[in-house]
């Protein structure tokens, strides 16, 4: 049994977004993983820059999640673990994929 097509004239748009804000966050992500090791580990500052631009597009990231979900029917506990996702290194990047993998064949 295969999900409904989804109708919405506007998801393929968010479903774009929300990919490259995936991607882009899952970067993000392992720069500021470099930045604590940096910091921490070597107390080097060079990216202490970083963690403020890193968390603009971590919001980003929520509303692009936020705006496919109510676009695609998911829930909100689905919406919530999406946008946990971004939160773990690498784990933003397998996420993506799984939606892909899911909205891709229903787009109309």
């Amino acid at each position: 049994m295969s999900a409904a097509p989804i109708t919405d004239p506007k998801a393929r748009g968010a479903f774009t977004f929300f990919k490259v804000m995936a991607f882009l966050v899952g970067i993000g992500l392992l720069v500021l993983v470099l930045e604590m090791v940096l910091h921490y580990g070597f107390d080097n500052n060079a990216l202490d820059w970083w963690p403020q631009p890193h968390g603009f597009l971590y919001m980003i990231y929520l509303a692009a999640t936020a705006n496919l979900g109510f676009k695609v029917g998911w829930s909100l506990p689905k919406m919530v673990g999406i946008m946990l996702a971004g939160c773990i290194p690498f784990l933003s990047f397998v996420v993506e994929r799984r939606v892909a993998g899911e909205i891709a064949p229903r787009l109309a």
